[in-house]
This record gives structure tokens, C-alpha cells and sequence, in this order.
């Protein structure tokens, strides 16, 4: 791809990430995404904090099915990163008119979409527990939470779908206004529908899940009041007016790995959860708290992963290479900056803040004894998001699941699995499944890294 500026000059007017610094575009669409991930991350903080208030059995159900949801809301953001993906690039082309009518498709698609994983979700949720090993007593509230879960899904793919639009067109403010409207209904609904209030007892682990629904039909409403008033609007005349053979393959050649590389993390850690179940409920109460610490603290990080799809986008879509490239460069400083300064600070005061979640001391020293080994990948972690949204961004999906697939079934698994063995397991038991994410986020960060390297240095 070449890098002459001046066809810049022939990109839409709202291709604004064309033009102007590339630190302060990183800035500004970071920041408003910061707000809005960081609100959605809270939402398991939250859960957890009140159905922990629940009883431990109940901590530990909502463990097993904190992986299953991660993977779900995945494949949510892999229905962003392709709108996002398409509509920037063909913006940056110059082609508001295809932005427009793509843009209307990859709606459509992500509510058809949302029904159909609805659909599955709701036939396979008892089996597929089983086979993450869910013991028996828990299953009753497992079942609870993912059958209304199941059939609220297509709620949230179809705000995403609209999130993906304004993403596209470097609206970030307008698509973090989504997830914080989603995630403020759920802060208000949860202590309500979970524990209760006055003379209403709530409804145990169950109201978290209609918590949830609810946000996401707040998110979902206001989701169409911003994208009717954005440059590209929904209109169901563009669906009959777009090469719908164009579209769907664009969509799909970036949804389809999308979706699948940020479902494949969560699959790694449904799959060390079932590991972690054989050391007993405390090791999988503490790795689920654990887990949504950890998915807070990283939330910095998922932002940058998010805001740098637009910025890539668009600018590859213009032919500037070079301003691509220097928004990667930059973005990946940050992420080994804050990955280490945050890892401090969560080892130093891992007990301090396990408190919040529980009072047993061995679920406490489970969630310490996490963080002290896997909080020093969120660096690594956090290069290869960012690169994995570069790659989405330029049309090299494939390139991104690749990685995802590698990092997951060639390293997590296998060290996790270590722990299995005689004499590594009897010496250091669930602390090498802890090793195995630690792994993974290391090695998949250098090498995504270096991947990307390669593909923007030589355009």
C-alpha cells in the first residue's frame, strides 16, 4: 500500500482520522472508550460482589459461567470489529454511500446473528457445563442464570451491531454512551434483582442475569437514538439498495475470524476453570473474583484495542500507511507500560482487594496467589489485543485468529496442562495453570508483536 498523503485530500469529510495528530486521535477515541469498557468490566465486579454476598456455591457458579458469557459478548465484538472495520476503511475511501448501506447490513446481520446464538445457547447450556465439568449441586443455578441469559442474547448483538457503526466512524464518545447506559442499568438493577430490597427478596443468581437483559435493552434503545442521528443512519432502504454478495462477504471475512479470535481467550479460560475444578470450589471461586479484577484492570487496554481499529482503518482505507503504522508503534509503548505498573500494584494489594469478594481464606489465597503469577502478561496481553485490532481493522482477520488459536492451544493449554503431571503437579498444583495464562499472554504478545511489525513495515 502506498503512502501518499495527498489522497488523503480525496477521503469523505467524515473520515476524520485522516488528518491531524495521531497521538491526540489515540486520546480522544481511547478515553470515552475507556469510560464505556470500563463500566461494562465493573458489571462482573458487581455480580460478583452480590451473589458472592450470596454464599460461596453460589461464587462458584457464576465462576463456571463467567467464561461462557466472556466468549459470548466476544462474538459481540467480533460483530464490532467487522462494522467498525468496513465502514472505516470505506470511509477513508471516500465512499460514504457504501458506508451507509454496509453499515445498515452489518446491523441486519449481527440481529440475525444474535438470534441464532439464542438459539444454540439455550439447547446446549446443559451439556455444555457438563462437559466444563460443573458439579451436579451447582448446575440448578447455573441453569437459573444462562436460560434467561439465552434468550435475552440477541439484545446485546443487536446493540453492538449499532456500536460497531458509530465505532466506524471514529464516534466514540457516541459508542461508549451505549456501554455506560447498559452498564449504569445493571449497577441500579443488580443489588434490586439479586439480593432485594425491603420485604422483596430478590432473585438470587438469577436476578444478576435479568440485570443484564435490562442493560442491554437500555443500551440497545439508546443505540438507535445515536446512530439515527450520525452521518450514517439506519435505513431499511440500503438493505434492498447494497450488493448484498459484496457486503456479507466483507463482513464475514472479518466478522468470522473477529468473533473468533476474542472467543478463543475466554474458551482458554473455560477450559482452565475445568482444570482448576479439580482442586475443589475454593480454587474456582477465587480464579472466577480473580478473573473479573483482572478484566478491570486491563481496561485500559481492551479501550486502546478498541480505538484502534478506527484510527488503522480509516487511514489504511486513505492509502497513509505510515499514520497506521505510528498509531500501532505508540499504542504498544503503552500497553508494556501500563501492563507492568498495573501488575505491581496488584500483587502488592491482591489480598487487600480479594477481601471485597470474600471472607474464606482459602478462596483468598487462591485470588492472591493468581495475580501474583499471571498479572506481570497483562503487558503482553495488551500488545496482542492492540495488534489483533490493527489486524482486524486492515482486513487481515485471518492473520488475528491465527494468533488467537496459537497462543491459546499451543501454549495456555499445554503448560496449564502440565499441572496434570505427576511431578510438576504435585509440586506446585494449580499455580502452574496460573503459569499457563502467564505464558500465553507473554509469548502471545511478542509474537503478535512482531507480526505486526512485519505487516505495517512493509507498507
Amino acid at each position: 500500500m502506498s503512502e501518499d498523503p495527498s489522497n488523503s485530500e480525496s477521503a469523505n469529510k467524515s473520515a476524520k482520522l485522516t488528518s491531524g495528530s495521531i497521538a491526540g486521535h489515540l486520546v480522544t477515541q481511547t478515553a470515552p472508550m475507556l469510560l464505556g469498557i470500563a463500566s461494562i468490566m465493573s458489571i462482573g465486579i458487581i455480580d460478583a460482589y452480590f451473589i458472592g454476598q450470596l454464599g460461596a456455591k453460589e461464587l462458584a457458579a457464576v465462576s463456571f459461567i463467567f467464561p461462557v458469557t466472556i466468549a459470548l459478548s466476544s462474538m459481540g465484538v467480533g460483530v464490532i470489529a467487522a462494522i467498525s472495520s468496513v465502514v472505516s476503511r470505506v470511509l477513508g475511501s471516500g465512499d460514504e454511500a457504501k458506508a451507509q448501506q454496509w453499515g445498515n447490513l452489518g446491523i441486519a446481520l449481527a440481529v440475525i446473528f444474535g438470534l441464532s446464538i439464542a438459539a444454540i445457547l439455550y439447547l446446549v447450556k446443559t451439556p455444555l457445563f457438563h462437559l466444563m465439568q460443573a458439579e451436579d449441586d451447582l448446575m440448578p443455578l447455573i441453569q437459573a442464570y444462562m436460560t434467561p441469559y439465552a434468550l435475552g442474547f440477541p439484545l446485546l448483538l443487536t446493540n453492538m451491531g449499532m456500536n460497531g457503526v458509530l465505532r466506524g466512524q471514529g464516534a466514540a464518545k457516541r459508542a461508549s454512551a451505549i456501554l455506560f447506559a447498559f452498564a449504569a442499568t445493571n449497577w441500579v438493577l443488580d443489588p434490586l434483582l439479586i439480593t432485594g430490597i425491603g420485604s422483596f427478596g430478590g432473585f438470587g443468581i438469577e436476578g444478576a442475569a435479568y440485570a443484564t437483559i435490562g442493560g442491554w435493552a437500555v443500551g440497545t434503545a439508546l443505540g438507535f437514538v445515536l446512530v439515527q442521528s450520525s452521518a450514517i443512519k439506519i435505513n431499511l432502504a440500503c438493505l434492498t439498495a447494497t450488493n448484498w454478495r459484496e457486503g456479507v462477504s466483507a463482513l464475514l471475512r472479518v466478522g468470522g475470524p473477529a468473533a473468533g479470535s476474542n472467543a478463543i481467550n475466554p474458551i482458554g479460560l473455560s477450559i482452565l476453570t475445568a482444570l482448576l475444578a479439580g482442586y475443589g470450589k475454593d480454587e474456582v471461586a477465587g480464579f472466577g473474583a480473580a478473573g473479573r479484577l483482572q478484566s478491570l484492570a486491563v481496561v485500559p487496554l481492551l479501550a486502546l484495542s478498541s480505538s484502534i481499529g478506527a484510527i488503522t482503518g480509516q487511514n489504511w482505507g486513505a492509502n497513509r500507511a505510515d499514520r497506521a503504522r505510528h498509531a500501532l508503534w505508540l499504542s504498544g509503548a503503552f500497553c508494556l507500560v501500563y501492563g507492568l505498573a498495573v501488575a505491581a500494584a496488584l500483587v502488592l494489594a491482591s489480598r487487600w482487594i480479594g477481601s471485597f469478594f470474600t471472607e474464606k481464606d482459602a478462596v483468598l489465597a487462591a485470588i492472591e496467589t493468581y495475580l501474583t503469577i499471571a498479572a506481570w502478561g497483562f503487558g503482553g496481553y495488551g500488545l496482542f489485543i492492540v495488534a489483533n485490532g490493527a489486524f482486524n481493522a486492515i482486513d487481515r482477520a485471518g492473520t488475528a485468529l491465527a494468533l488467537s488459536l496459537s497462543r491459546v492451544f499451543l501454549v495456555m493449554v499445554p503448560v496449564a496442562l502440565l499441572g496434570k503431571t505427576a511431578l510438576i503437579g504435585n509440586q506446585w498444583g494449580a499455580s502452574t495453570i496460573y503459569a499457563g495464562e502467564l505464558a500465553a499472554n507473554l509469548l502471545g504478545g511478542a509474537i503478535s508483536g512482531f507480526v505486526a511489525w512485519r505487516i505495517f513495515r512493509k507498507n
